[in-house]
């Protein structure tokens, strides 16, 4: 072996212990160049995915420390100028190429600019498209450079002449100055078809010129006039340090046990998670991600209905996401990851800090008073927070893993960033959104996201209870009316575990491990329970319905497939729909005592308000994974009183 092959080795795998570890830049770097170097595909390659293959459930699981690693990593490449898509697996361990498949009929997900050109690049080329300058100028425009194009997705709704072609559609702002919020004032009614292959305007569509709003909507601090003067400074300091251990990607804190990871895809993915009850290791989850989000949008007219954007499946959740900063994004004792990801030309690059992880005080874990002696117990409660932000677009999304001391698990995602703008002539009120500045519409809006559970609750083989509370009939059983009691149905195949929540009944769903018994006889379970929810307010018949039919349903049961990642299926850009969930559920697999996984669904309903402009506040949704009937009592007892000199008789700190 020659010296620069030996050294690129030694880096290669010098930080790998585990085979769940992301790739490192050297292996991306290695990856890219095997393809580039040992197959066919032509010079005019760029790569949308560049991603660890895991190895099977049952390698890793049975994994010790020292064990031989071999690293396999997929890739998809686009020759752009032969307008062909391809699927690789590469050997890492042995720098060789296992599978190279042509996949017809399908697109990448976004792809910006080529060889020569990066994105500002590209948009650039638009902008100073002759057909895009002469639409300008119609509209008394005669400066590009102060023109804002955001590619969307194209969807797809069966025109021939879209079929087999890499297409966008590209939105248009207008800035005043550099700097200037382009939101404020939007483009109405021009639309630019874009070739990403050519990278070239195919077309203009024109839908009639509308005046361009006239106010500012900057909301930077160099646009704030004033500032609140009395507000205090909050100091959040661990003097020891924090609680958790790192060693390269494995956490732990408190009784917790898991693995960090990311994707350009999904972006965090979190591996085996596991709770230590007793000196016992017992697994919960052996792999939690975003699947796949969605935002369709509810106005019909113009190209705005064609508005439906997977933001996992059509740009990728991981190129999104942002660097990190202490004291804005993350307070107190920080541990950051970094992002290993790539370019459109396979060259490595990271994203630091892409992943924040602390711990924060979460008032009150536990508390009683006992009356007659005036003994006071109180616990205050604090969680493991591991988090990552995106910006795709006009919005920000940050997604947080909480992990607490008792067991329990809160998947939260925040919604900000600005809501999506389009402009109406004076004096209009649109019938499908929200005036939020003189001639600005947000209009009304939905974003879905299903979240991936491979669950583990006490081993690999677990089963799915609906569970719904009922009023027991008035009877001999039921003399008074009060009565009420839980009704469990089991889920026994795919077809069945497609479900609804029914806040009514105040539904969830057990995972449930038949073999595993608790202290009182009955089968340990972590309970799923939902939070906030919406179904899509879309016709049954609608391409985004088709298109995205993962969020007609909140709860989702498959048994395990590896290849199953992605609610939508593997490739929604341009897809006319019918993959992912609904397909696969056809085939009705068993889902009792099986290796299965769990699909949550979350959905959020925004009807704009005036107080979400020019930036939008934060908006929660989430939902809880919590035990029940897994530990045979509290495990928080354990958890020692305040030492905090200012918290006597042990109160409860104002939590």
């Amino acid at each position: 072996m020659v010296e620069s092959q030996k050294n690129i080795k030694e880096i290669k795998f010098n930080d790998i212990s585990h085979p769940l570890d992301p790739l490192t830049s050297e292996e991306i770097n290695l990856v890219t160049s095997i393809v580039k170097n040992k197959s066919n595909l032509g010079k005019f390659l760029l790569f949308e995915t560049i991603t660890l293959i895991e190895p099977p459930k049952n390698q890793v699981l049975s994994f010790n420390l020292g064990d031989q690693i071999r690293r396999k990593a997929f890739v998809v490449a686009l020759n752009y100028k032969e307008e062909k898509l391809y699927e690789l697996d590469i050997d890492i361990t042995n720098e060789k190429i296992l599978r190279c498949d042509y996949k017809p009929g399908v697109q990448p997900a976004f792809i910006f600019g080529d060889l020569e050109m990066d994105f500002n690049e590209w948009e650039s080329k638009m902008k100073h498209d002759p057909l895009v300058v002469d639409a300008l100028k119609k509209r008394g425009i005669d400066d590009p450079d102060l023109l804002q194009i955001d590619p969307w997705p194209i969807a797809n709704f069966g025109k021939k002449e879209e079929e087999g072609k890499r297409l966008a559609i590209g939105r248009c702002w207008i800035r005043k100055e550099p700097g200037d919020n382009a939101y404020a004032r939007p483009i109405e009614g021009l639309s630019i078809i874009l070739d990403l292959n050519k990278n070239e305007v195919v077309e203009i569509q024109d839908f009639g010129k509308v005046p361009i709003p006239p106010n500012d909507g900057n909301y930077s601090q160099k646009y704030q006039k004033e500032f609140r003067k009395d507000l205090k400074p909050i100091e959040i300091t661990q003097p020891e340090g924090p609680s958790f251990t790192v060693d390269r990607n494995e956490v732990k804190w408190q009784k917790w046990h898991l693995r960090v990871g990311f994707t350009n895809r999904e972006g965090l993915v979190i591996h085996n998670v596991s709770y230590e009850d007793n000196g016992k290791i017992r697994p919960i989850l052996y792999r939690a991600s975003l699947s796949e989000m969605i935002v369709p949008y509810g106005d019909p007219t113009n190209d705005h209905y064609k508005k439906q954007v997977f933001d996992a499946g059509e740009v990728g959740i991981g190129k999104c996401a942002n660097s990190l900063e202490l004291g804005c994004d993350c307070l107190g004792e920080i541990y950051y990851f970094d992002a290993s990801l790539f370019d459109i030309r396979g060259d490595a690059k990271v994203i630091k800090n892409a992943i924040c992880m602390h711990e924060e005080d979460y008032g009150i874990l536990w508390k009683h008073t006992d009356t007659r002696s005036g003994e006071v117990e109180t616990r205050r409660s604090r969680r493991l927070v591991i988090s990552s932000i995106v910006t795709v677009g006009n919005y920000e999304y940050g997604f947080f893993w909480y992990f607490y001391q008792d067991g329990g698990i809160e998947y939260e995602i925040k919604l900000t960033g600005i809501v999506n703008s389009a402009a109406v002539p004076p004096g209009i009120k649109p019938n499908h959104g929200t005036l939020v500045a003189p001639q600005v519409v947000a209009h009304n809006h939905q974003h879905f996201f299903n979240v991936r559970l491979d669950m583990m609750v006490d081993g690999k083989e677990n089963s799915v209870y609906e569970v719904d509370t009922v009023l027991d009939p008035i009877g001999d059983s039921n003399p008074h009316g009060n009565a009420f009691s839980t009704k469990k149905t089991l889920i026994e195949n795919e077809q069945e575990g497609a479900r609804t929540i029914d806040p009514f009944a105040a539904r969830y769903w057990t995972v449930v491990n038949s073999k595993k018994k608790n202290y009182m006889g009955e089968p340990v379970s972590y309970k799923i329970s939902p939070g906030e929810n919406v179904l899509p307010f879309s016709h049954p018949d609608s391409v985004v319905n088709k298109r995205a039919g993962f969020m007609n349903k909140h709860l989702w049961v498959t048994q395990f497939n590896e290849k199953e990642l992605y609610a939508s299926g593997d490739y929604p850009q341009q897809h006319s729909g019918g993959d992912g969930l609904p397909k696969w559920i056809q085939s009705k697999r068993d889902v009792k005592d099986k290796d299965l996984v769990v699909w949550y669904t979350l959905g959020h309903n925004h009807i704009p308000r005036l107080e979400d402009w020019p930036v939008m506040p934060v908006a929660y949704i989430g939902f809880t994974i919590k035990p029940s009937g897994f530990f045979d009592r509290n495990p928080a007892l354990d958890v020692p009183p305040s030492s905090d000199s200012s918290c006597q008789n042990n109160c409860d700190c104002c939590g």
